[in-house]
Formats: C-alpha cells, sequence, structure tokens
C-alpha cells in the first residue's frame, strides 16, 4: 500500500518539476518595423485632447441612429465574425489538447499475461492505477509544441478582432454607398425631369419650324443619356443593398431610424494619427501575425529537442497475483516500473529536415509579419492623404455646382433671346449634371475615408463587443 501511494505521488512531483524547465526554441525578438517612423505628411491638424482610434468605441465614434442599428444587427448575425468566433473555440479545444501533454494521464488499468515455458505455464495478473507513456520533457519538446499551440490560438483571438473591426467598417461604408445612390438618383430624376421637359419644348419648337432638326435629336440623346444614366443608378443601389444584407446576415428591418443626410456624415470625432510604433502594434491584423511569429519560433525549439533523447515513463501501482482469483486478496500489492529512453542514431534526415523547415517556417513567419505592418502603414498613410485632400476636393466641387447652375441659367437666358445656339444650352446642362455627380461621390468617399481611417488605425473593438457575436467567444486556456 506505501508503494501504492509513494509511486503516483513521485511521477506527479518529477513532472511538476520538469515543467519549470526552459527549451530550446530561440529567444523571440519582435522584428524591427520596415516602415519609416512617423506617417507622412498629409496636411491636416488634430485637435487638442482627441482620443486614439482604438480608444474610441464605435457607438461613439459614429452619430448616425440608424448606422449604429445596423452596425448591431451585424456583429449579431454576421456569418463571418460567426466563423471567426468558432475559430477560436477550435484553437482553444486544439491548445487544451496540445497542454495536456505536459502531465501524465492517469487511468486505471487491469491486465494479464500467460507465457509458456517449458517448465509450464506461467501467468500474471495487475490492476491499479497506470500511467502510459509519459515523456519526460527534459528538452522542452512538448512545452515547444505548446507554446506554438498557445500563439496559434492568441492568432485566432487577434483574427476575430480584426474581422470584427472589418465588419463594423463595412457595414458603414455599405450605408454610406445606400445613401450616395439615393442622392444620385435624386439629382439624376432633377435632371431626368429637367430634360424632359426641355425635350418637350424643343419638338414644339420643331414642329411650327422654330428649331431645327438637329436641335431636337440633341435634346433626344441628353434625355436617353439620363435614362440610361438613372437605369444604371438603380442597378447600382439594388446591388449595394444586397451588399449590406449579406453583412447584416438578414434583410433590411422596416422600422430602421431615418439616416442623417449625407452632408452630416463627414461630421466625425477627429482622430489623430499617432505614431507608426504606437499605432501598429495595435492593429489586430499585426498582432495575428506576430503571434504567429511566435508559434513558428516555437516550433524550432521542439525540432532541436527531438536531436536529444526523449525518455518516457511506463507504470502501474496496485495489485498483481499469479491467479485472476486472488488478484484482490490481501498482500498482492505490486508495481511495475518501465522508463524508455530512445536516442536517435539513424534516421535518414529526418529531425535534419524537421529543423530546417522550422527555421524556414520562422522566416517566412518574419517576412509575413512585416508584409503585415507594411501593409498597415499604406492603410494609415493612404486614409491620411484621404483626410487631407478630400475635403478641399469637395469645397472645390460645391464651387464647380454653383457656378455650373449659374451658366445653365444664363445659357438658357441668351437661347431663349436667340443670343446663344441650342448647343451651349446643352452642354451647359451636361456640365452641371457631370458636376453634381462628382459632388455626391467626393462627399460620400469622405465620409468613407474617415471611416476607413477609424479602422486602419485600429477603432471598432472593445472587450464588451464580444458577447454581441453571434456565438459565445472563447473562455481564455487555464
Amino acid at each position: 500500500m506505501a508503494a501504492r501511494r509513494i509511486f503516483p505521488g513521485l511521477t506527479l512531483v518529477a513532472a511538476a518539476g520538469l515543467a519549470g524547465c526552459g527549451t530550446l526554441a530561440p529567444d523571440y525578438q519582435r522584428p524591427a518595423a520596415p516602415v519609416a517612423g512617423a506617417f507622412p505628411e498629409a496636411g491636416g491638424t488634430t485637435a487638442p485632447g482627441a482620443v486614439a482610434a482604438a480608444d474610441l468605441p464605435w457607438q461613439q465614434f459614429f452619430r448616425d441612429e440608424r448606422l449604429k442599428r445596423l452596425v448591431g444587427i451585424a456583429l449579431a448575425n454576421n456569418r463571418d465574425l460567426r466563423v471567426a468566433v468558432l475559430n477560436i473555440e477550435q484553437a482553444r479545444a486544439q491548445y487544451g489538447v496540445q497542454r495536456a501533454d505536459l502531465f501524465p494521464t492517469l487511468g486505471v488499468g487491469v491486465s494479464g499475461n500467460r507465457v509458456s515455458t517449458d517448465s509450464g505455464i506461467n501467468s500474471t495478473y495487475q490492476a491499479g492505477l497506470a500511467v502510459s507513456s509519459y515523456e519526460l520533457d527534459l528538452f522542452g519538446r512538448v512545452r515547444s509544441l505548446n507554446n506554438a499551440a498557445l500563439a496559434s490560438y492568441l492568432a485566432t483571438e487577434e483574427a476575430r478582432k480584426a474581422v470584427h473591426i472589418g465588419l463594423i467598417a463595412s457595414v458603414a461604408n455599405g450605408c454610406l454607398a445606400l445613401q450616395a445612390d439615393d442622392e444620385l438618383l435624386r439629382v439624376t430624376r432633377e435632371t431626368l425631369a429637367t430634360r424632359a421637359e426641355s425635350l418637350k419644348l424643343t419638338q414644339l419648337r420643331f414642329d411650327v419650324g422654330a428649331s431645327s432638326q438637329l436641335d431636337l435629336r440633341q435634346a433626344q440623346s441628353l434625355y436617353e443619356a439620363a435614362r440610361a444614366t438613372h437605369a444604371q443608378l438603380l442597378r447600382q443601389r439594388a446591388q449595394d443593398e444586397n451588399a449590406l444584407v449579406l453583412l447584416l446576415g438578414q434583410p433590411l428591418p422596416g422600422d430602421l431610424p431615418a439616416a442623417l443626410p449625407l452632408s452630416e456624415q463627414a461630421a466625425l470625432p477627429e482622430l489623430p494619427a499617432g505614431l507608426p510604433s504606437q499605432v501598429l502594434t495595435r492593429r489586430p491584423d499585426v498582432l495575428q501575425a506576430e503571434q504567429q511569429l511566435i508559434a513558428a519560433n516555437a516550433r524550432i525549439g521542439a525540432a532541436r529537442a527531438a536531436f536529444f533523447p526523449q525518455i518516457t515513463l511506463t507504470a502501474t501501482a496496485g495489485s498483481a497475483s499469479s491467479e485472476l482469483s486472488g488478484l484482490f486478496k490481501g498482500g498482492s500489492t505490486g508495481w511495475t516500473f518501465a522508463p524508455q529512453l530512445l536516442l536517435p542514431i539513424f534516421d535518414a534526415g529526418r529531425n535534419r529536415a524537421n529543423l530546417d523547415s522550422a527555421n524556414a517556417g520562422r522566416d517566412i513567419a518574419v517576412a509575413q509579419y512585416e508584409k503585415a505592418v507594411q501593409a498597415a502603414f499604406r492603410e494609415v498613410a493612404d486614409a491620411l492623404a484621404g483626410r487631407a485632400t478630400l475635403g478641399e476636393q469637395l469645397a472645390a466641387l460645391q464651387a464647380q455646382v454653383k457656378a455650373e447652375q449659374g451658366r445653365v441659367e444664363l445659357a438658357e437666358l441668351r437661347y431663349r433671346n436667340g443670343a446663344a445656339s441650342y448647343l451651349d444650352l446643352l452642354d451647359a446642362q451636361r456640365s452641371l449634371f457631370a458636376a453634381q455627380q462628382s459632388e455626391v461621390q467626393v462627399r460620400a468617399l469622405q465620409a468613407q475615408n474617415l471611416v476607413t481611417l477609424y479602422r486602419v488605425l485600429g477603432g471598432g473593438w472593445r472587450e464588451a463587443d464580444a458577447t454581441t457575436a453571434a456565438a459565445p467567444a472563447a473562455s481564455a486556456p487555464r
């Protein structure tokens, strides 16, 4: 009985002591960011006291209640986000499987053995606690694999955050695209009505001989061009709505609040750009690439450990007897202890190839991390350039629309008084319509660029938002 108590205790103590040993993995150091130390100067200033995008909840960043409602629906129903959450569950379970190898597996075992010899048949029966093939992790092979599994789990956490942030920005940009479609349709319908009236008047003038057939055909061409633009915008709006429905994971609700006018959608909080070293290391996609690099680094430790002896233990402690009927009688206490040491001598280069593969995997992960940093830097720089220039472009287009409206009025007046040709009036109308379309498009682009800037600066994720996902978030491994 004393041996029965002592043996499992010694096994657990040995396991606990070995768990504190190190690994043969290289010391991890974050690669230097292959980007400039500051984002390119793109003009514009940041208001004092502005909150960093990563610290600003999306509920405070957006001011449109309709948009907020749609973002909430998407966070609860979007399938891509659901898959990202379930990937966390899967990675957490895989980490749990790998982590279990750090500890011995205890079970109840019953075995029998009969051996025939010249002197007769010898029988041995055993029953009790058993430890099967527990590896003494002297060189950190199991712990390296455990560290790699943990980093992979954390990478899926960051991937989920990236999907979450991207979903919020996609829904916001989808809503803005729909509003731009509606605004363009309004402008097109007004233009279509004006051109229809102009065609009607030109037809009457042609019927009485006051206008040429060339003027009539030009008026018809302009009217049909507006009709074609109207049909194109109807198709575009339907496609944009379908894209938004896919993001939401359900049809658009019928009780949505009214949206803010497109002209007010760009009135969003000022976001400080900060330094790349501050911004990029808070972006989930960059952190995901770094965790994948950490996992690749840990796998090198496992590959290195394979060159050293591997020690496994198989043991039992309980009752033993030469007869099955006496297995549980008094005085039948017994135990077995069977350590095994395996030192690789010849493996046809398998271990060397595994180490080379692990080193190459680490180098690949470094390149992928550096690419993620560079892509993130480019996205932020592009968004900052847009913030600095789109406002000026919009102001210029607004002035152009005003000028074109005055031009149309003057051209129409001159045409009616016979001082200008009908071609001058048609040209003025075409220019006004094009300027109005450009103004709407740039207004939407300005608002969408601010949403993009919020996303690329790492805004949109809070731990509290994890409860709104379609599937429950994975709990942290213990």
